[in-house]
């Protein structure tokens, strides 16, 4: 597999309500390569995020598509993470009701 097109695969997910990447926001983390195997961290600014399956589903899928496996650890972003990630937040919101700080 074309280690440099997984990469940019993963660099062009963005959030479905903020026109940036999950990586740039913060959310995925620690991506790791093994063989055909890819394992991150997303990092929640909250706990019980309503759109957290549809955001994972949207690294998932497209990796799955490229014959890779996909695995993840979670955890809650610490206080400086969440700062940068809710101005972030603020300034590519693009609307909608799939906010995670909402």
């Amino acid at each position: 597999m074309d280690f440099f097109k997984i990469i940019q695969t993963i660099e062009r997910i963005e959030h479905p309500a903020i026109a940036t990447s999950l990586v740039n926001l913060g959310i995925l983390q620690d991506i790791d390569f093994e063989e055909n195997k890819i394992t991150a961290t997303f990092v929640w600014p909250f706990a019980n995020i309503p759109i957290k399956e549809q955001i994972i589903n949207s690294v998932k899928i497209p990796l799955n598509n490229m014959g890779m496996k996909f695995e993840y650890n979670e955890r809650i972003m610490n206080e400086d993470e969440k700062n940068n990630f809710l101005a972030l937040e603020k300034k590519y919101w693009r609307g909608g009701s799939a906010a995670c700080g909402a």
